[in-house]
């Protein structure tokens, strides 16, 4: 249904975290920007499946339709069509010759491949882009397109799926990952050239993998009329202008996303994200307990909160909303933002024993990130004064992020890891080297975002390696601009310089006196 133009239909990413029967449907209605509710339930004998399905008008809570399907198993994928078309008379929308064909299209006539594809499709709605359901999504997605090399929809959200884990990193950032993305959406296209889903996922392999914005810009816009209801083209939007450095175009995508798709959980944390990253911290606090209105005490949406926090000095807050969460490894994020607390609370003694119980059965899924980890153990062991047990952690972490360079060439936080854990071992010249690397192999002019964190990571290295006039430099540079943040707290601010014991070497450097006090220099050095 969310193939008509005609029709305004609201993405399942928004009506996930409803009740399977909610009681109240005129406020939800209203919530949702609708004028219609379509409920229904599925029952299954043996290979029979009874599809029960009702149009409701919201604001009188009135049967406007309903019908009953009884149908094999093996015809299950027919019913959509039927009741998409029934609803679309019953609402008098008009359909075009194309919308017509799309719906009556089925994904696929392999039942078992289509259940392998919605398990998938679920792992990539999670509030949490953590590798452990970055690795669940892909692994049925690929099961879906083996089942049935010719569906085109699965190959479509393998791609997409394969290209954000590439992005984010919550895949490893391969070569052959990269690869994936790119063979998937291309057969996707081959199978189905006017499949809207394949269009975008084309586009987000240009984005997420290539960083060819203009490229990406043409697929998504040329996805736009398939897909009239779809959150995800503005939301591609958003995140490729934030990468521009077109922060106000971003906010603009974003505001229409969450048009379409009210309450889906990744576009709001991802709003919040932009705030953080432009330090607007009371806006971005409050898009995150939109979040919470929707998941109550979900744990991401806690931490970016004790993110915030952090950024603006408040380590009590901070300790307080992350006292009940307790992170496993494959939320590396979350478990980094205890460490760092930890450290900013000059209380690292109190961590380690939880990183080392992590780091002695590390998960190979995991890849590079278990290296990030040990790094992070050996910085809470030389804050806590024990100098050998640190070295050993940072030996091991150096030898560890080593070994994944090869594959992954262009993997600028490894560089960056590199670089810190070199930092650590007392080898200035591979430290500076490779936060150099890490500069070059993510260019901020390419990327507005993440480019910064190379140049955090050279500020770090530099402070601590008696290089003052180049960490202040770089430190002037990035109090000036939004960016997304080496470290889990986002984007350095005054309280985390006065905060982070990194930065100690500086404290009597009158230069960066001035910025702890929130002083920055009046022009940035772009």
């Amino acid at each position: 249904m969310s193939k008509i133009a005609d029709l305004k239909v609201i993405s399942r990413t928004s009506t996930q975290h409803y009740k399977s029967a909610p009681e109240n449907l005129p406020e939800i209605a209203k919530q949702l920007g609708v004028a219609h509710i379509l409920e229904g339930s599925v029952q299954k004998s043996g290979d029979i499946v009874r599809v029960n399905v009702q149009l409701i008008k919201a604001a009188n809570d009135s049967h406007l339709w309903a019908d009953t399907f009884d149908r094999k198993l093996t015809d299950i994928l027919s019913v959509e069509s039927e009741v998409a078309k029934a609803i679309a008379e019953q609402l008098r929308a008009h359909l075009t010759g194309q919308e017509e064909e799309a719906i009556a299209a089925k994904p696929t006539d392999n039942p078992e491949a289509y259940d392998a594809y919605l398990r998938g499709l679920a792992y990539t709605l999670k509030t949490t882009t953590s590798p452990a359901n970055a690795l669940a999504a892909q692994k049925y997605l690929r099961e879906a397109v083996r089942l049935d090399p010719k569906f085109a929809l699965s190959w479509a959200l393998l791609s997409y799926a394969d290209a954000v884990g590439y992005i984010i990193q919550s895949l490893q950032p391969t070569v052959a990952l990269r690869e994936e993305a790119r063979q998937a959406a291309e057969t996707a296209l081959t199978l189905q050239p006017n499949l809207g889903e394949a269009v975008l996922a084309k586009g987000y392999y240009h984005y997420a993998c290539l960083k060819d914005y203009d490229t990406a810009v043409r697929y998504f816009e040329q996805a736009r009329p398939l897909l009239p209801n779809s959150s995800r083209i503005p939301e591609s939007l958003a995140y490729l202008t934030r990468r521009r450095g077109q922060w106000d175009r971003s906010e603009s995508y974003f505001n229409e996303a969450e048009r379409l798709d009210p309450r889906n959980v990744t576009v709001l944390n991802e709003h919040a994200g932009s705030y953080i990253m432009l330090r607007r911290f009371p806006e971005a606090l409050r898009k995150l307990d939109q979040v919470l209105n929707i998941v109550p005490d979900d744990a991401d949406t806690l931490t970016f909160k004790a993110a915030i926090a952090q950024a603006e000095g408040d380590l009590p807050r901070a300790a307080a909303l992350l006292a009940p969460l307790h992170p496993n490894a494959d939320d590396s994020y979350g478990l980094e933002i205890q460490v760092y607390q930890a450290i900013l609370e000059r209380r690292p003694a109190q961590i380690t024993p939880r990183l080392k119980e992590i780091l002695t059965k590390p998960d190979p899924a995991l890849g590079y990130l278990n290296g990030e980890l040990r790094f992070w153990l050996g910085w809470a062991q030389e804050a806590a004064g024990d100098h050998a047990a640190a070295q050993e952690s940072w030996q091991q972490a150096r030898s560890e992020l080593e070994s994944f360079l090869k594959e992954q060439p262009k993997n600028y936080l490894l560089m960056g890891d590199l670089a810190l854990t070199n930092m650590g071992l007392g080898d200035k010249a591979a430290a500076l080297a490779l936060s150099e690397q890490a500069i070059a192999a993510n260019p901020i002019e390419k990327d507005a975002l993440t480019g910064p964190i190379p140049i955090e990571i050279l500020a770090r290295v530099a402070a601590q390696m008696g290089e003052p006039d180049r960490a202040t430099a770089a430190l002037q540079k990035l109090l000036l601009i939004p960016y997304a943040g080496a470290f889990p707290a986002g984007p350095l601010t005054p309280a985390l310089l006065r905060l982070d014991p990194m930065f100690d070497p500086l404290r009597n450097d009158p230069r960066f006196e001035k910025l702890m006090n929130g002083q920055p220099p009046k022009t940035a050095n772009k």
